[in-house]
C-alpha cells in the first residue's frame, strides 16, 4: 500500500496516528508493544510529534519496548547515532522504563559479538516467532533501508536475525536487523519524502526486480503488511 501526502507535515501526523493505533491495539491484545525505530533525519518530525502532549497521553508507555532497525557503530553521544537522536527527539520525554529500551550499541564489545547479543535480547522480548508489532524504516536515495546497502553480502543473509559488518564506502561498522527478521513484522512502515528519494522510490516500487542494487525491494512481509508513507514530491515518478 502506498499513501501519498501533500507534504511532510501531513505525512508525519498520519504516521504518528498509525503508531498510536498499533501501540494501543498491541497493548490491548498482548499487554506489550514492540517497535523498531528508524534513524537518520527522516523520523525527527514524527518523533517530536509522538512526544507532544496530544500523542504521548494516548499510550501506556510502560508497556512499550523500543528497539532499532539499524545503527552506526558509534557511541550514543555521537552525532551520527540513530539511538542518540531518538533519545533527544522523543524518548527522553516519554515515561518508557530504561530496561525497555535497547540501543544497538554497547561499549567494550565488538560489533559482531553485540549482533549475537542483540539477537538474544530480541528472543527474550519478541513474541514467539520473532514478530515485531511495528517496524519503522527509511529509505536512502540509493534504495537502501536499515543498514541493508547495495551490493553488500548482508543482503543474502538468511539465518542471522541481526548482522554487523564493515561498510567500506562509509569507513565504519554498521549493525542491522536482517531482511528475514524485518519481514516477520505485523506492520512495516516506510517513511519517504523529498526530491532526493524520487528516483529510488520509483525503482523500488515500479522498476525491475534488482534487490542487490535496490535493497528496499527485499522488504516483503511474510504475513503482516507494509505501507509506504510518502510525500507528493518523492512520489513524483510513480504511476499512481
Amino acid at each position: 500500500m502506498i499513501q501519498v501526502f501533500e507534504n511532510k507535515d501531513i505525512l508525519n501526523k498520519q504516521t504518528a496516528d498509525l503508531f498510536i493505533e498499533k501501540a494501543q491495539v498491541a497493548i490491548d491484545k498482548r499487554d506489550k508493544f514492540t517497535v523498531a525505530l528508524t534513524g537518520g533525519s527522516s523520523p525527527a518530525g514524527l518523533y517530536k510529534l509522538l512526544a507532544s502532549p496530544a500523542y504521548k497521553e494516548q499510550v501506556d508507555w510502560s508497556k512499550v519496548y523500543v528497539f532499532w532497525g539499524d545503527e552506526r557503530w558509534v557511541p550514543l553521544d555521537d552525532e551520527k547515532s540513530n539511538a542518540g537522536a531518538a533519545f533527544k527527539d522523543f524518548l527522553n520525554d516519554l515515561p518508557i522504563p530504561d530496561d525497555h529500551i535497547f540501543p544497538m550499541w554497547k561499549k567494550n564489545i565488538e560489533p559482531e559479538a553485540y549482533a549475537k547479543e542483540y539477537e538474544a535480547i530480541l528472543e527474550n522480548h519478541l513474541e514467539l516467532g520473532d514478530i515485531f508489532d511495528l517496524i519503522l524504516l527509511g529509505m536512502g536515495d540509493d534504495g537502501h533501508t536499515a543498514s541493508l546497502f547495495p551490493n553488500q553480502k548482508v543482503l543474502n543473509e538468511k539465518e542471522k536475525k541481526v548482522a554487523a559488518y564493515y561498510l567500506a564506502p562509509q569507513n565504519m561498522y554498521r549493525i542491522t536487523l536482517t531482511a528475514p527478521l524485518i519481514n516477520k513484522a505485523r506492520k512495516i512502515v516506510f517513511i519517504v519524502f523529498g526530491e532526493k528519494k524520487t528516483n529510488a522510490l520509483y525503482e523500488v516500487i515500479e522498476g525491475e526486480r534488482n534487490s542487490t542494487l535496490y535493497p528496499s525491494q527485499l522488504i516483503q512481509p511474510v504475513s503482516g503488511n507494509i505501507v509506504w508513507m510518502v510525500d507528493k514530491v518523492a512520489a513524483g515518478k510513480l504511476s499512481i
